[in-house]
């Protein structure tokens, strides 16, 4: 019985595909539309080049050492390790970036995308954060 070989993916190339397919879903739809539709866009564009992500992942809080379920929830995890917050902003608010950053502390993952599709190029509504040292 053959196996099929699990394609593993650095943290950098996980990156590299989601902002690669984030380019491609804001080419096809352009800004101003819901976070939620870029979310399911980008999500599809990932599965078609083989990348897993998987949305609404819930990130619970540990506080003295009890686990508390708050609701929060990162918009996409990529390959379990790359977190992407999606948003569609007039502007990216440091308030947006201390969420991603919380997130990655949270959630123990070592690279983060901040993605705003609302933005005439999308170049310029993509910031990319790095937790720790984990992330070569």
């Amino acid at each position: 019985m053959a196996t099929v070989p699990i394609r593993s993916f650095t943290a950098q190339q996980v990156s590299h595909a989601v902002i690669t397919a984030a380019m491609k879903v804001h080419t096809e739809l352009g800004p101003g539309l819901l976070e939620s539709t870029y979310t399911a866009c980008l999500q599809f564009e990932l599965a078609q080049a083989g990348v897993q992500g998987v949305t609404q992942v819930g990130l619970p809080v540990v506080y003295c050492q009890v686990k508390l379920e708050l609701g929060y929830r990162m918009d996409l995890l990529v390959e379990d390790l790359v977190v992407v917050e999606i948003k569609s902003v007039e502007a990216i608010s440091p308030v947006h970036q201390a969420q991603i950053l919380s997130y990655l502390k949270l959630s123990g993952k070592s690279i983060g995308l901040l993605i705003n599709f609302n933005v005439v190029h999308l170049k310029d509504g993509i910031r990319r954060f790095v937790n720790g040292t984990n992330w070569k």
